[in-house]
């Protein structure tokens, strides 16, 4: 609903940092794309964490899990496409870390004889190359917290990556595993719930400093 108000508004000027801008229709649903790959990517991490710690191995919560791996993938890809962040290098390595994530998921899915969530389980040395998509999901976290500030990405941005070695390495016993899952279920859903009520405009962000950016990176040209 807020989306949908927010949406219908008429375009609206701003005074950046580097002069005005506005702020159009467009802008706006780019940012209702971005916050709608993260509720994908949430619901899917949520509901896969959730049959894994009810249930463990059974094979149709394996075989579910892998399913909604693959939408929580394609979620986290929407929102790397339609996030606003002003360092570019920053945003292509993301996507880098995406990409890289999602073509050793697609390659251990097919090669593996196991089902791909037992193997990245069984094998932790498969997060060299899986762990890339945690690590762009980190990257959001980290952007989210510096830019508002939010609680829950905040403690989200060190555990993710503290939970993943723990399991690469196996320093960490898997009751904290169990538990760390969970909590990191339940903080993203929490993020991406109040992103769907947060006001639109503070994601789009100074759009002056786009432009500025975008003109820094034009070669310049000298009047003959």
């Amino acid at each position: 609903m807020t989306a949908n108000v927010e949406l219908e508004q008429p375009p609206i000027t701003y005074q950046g940092q580097f002069g005005a801008f506005t702020i159009e229709e467009t802008d706006r649903q780019d940012v209702v794309w971005y916050r709608a790959g993260l509720a994908i990517a949430a619901l899917s991490f949520g509901l896969g964490t959730l049959g894994i710690l009810r249930y463990g191995e059974v094979d149709w919560v394996v075989q579910g899990v892998s399913v909604l791996y693959t939408f929580f993938w394609l979620g986290l890809g929407l929102s790397l496409l339609k996030i606003h962040i002003y360092l570019r290098p920053l945003h292509r390595l993301l996507q880098a870390f995406w990409l890289v994530g999602g073509a050793a998921s697609l390659a251990i899915a097919h090669f593996s004889p196991e089902p791909f969530t037992l193997t990245v389980y069984h094998q932790p040395t498969t997060l060299w190359g899986v762990g890339f998509t945690f690590a762009a999901l980190t990257g959001i976290f980290f952007k989210e917290a510096f830019c508002f500030n939010r609680v829950e990405t905040k403690v989200l941005t060190p555990i993710v990556p503290f939970l993943l070695l723990g399991h690469l390495f196996q320093f960490l016993p898997p009751v904290w595993e169990a538990l760390l899952l969970a909590f990191w279920a339940i903080n993203f859903g929490i993020f991406a719930l109040r992103k769907v009520v947060q006001p639109i405009p503070p994601d789009i962000g100074d759009k002056s400093v786009f432009d500025y950016l975008e003109q820094q990176r034009q070669p310049s040209v000298s009047s003959v």
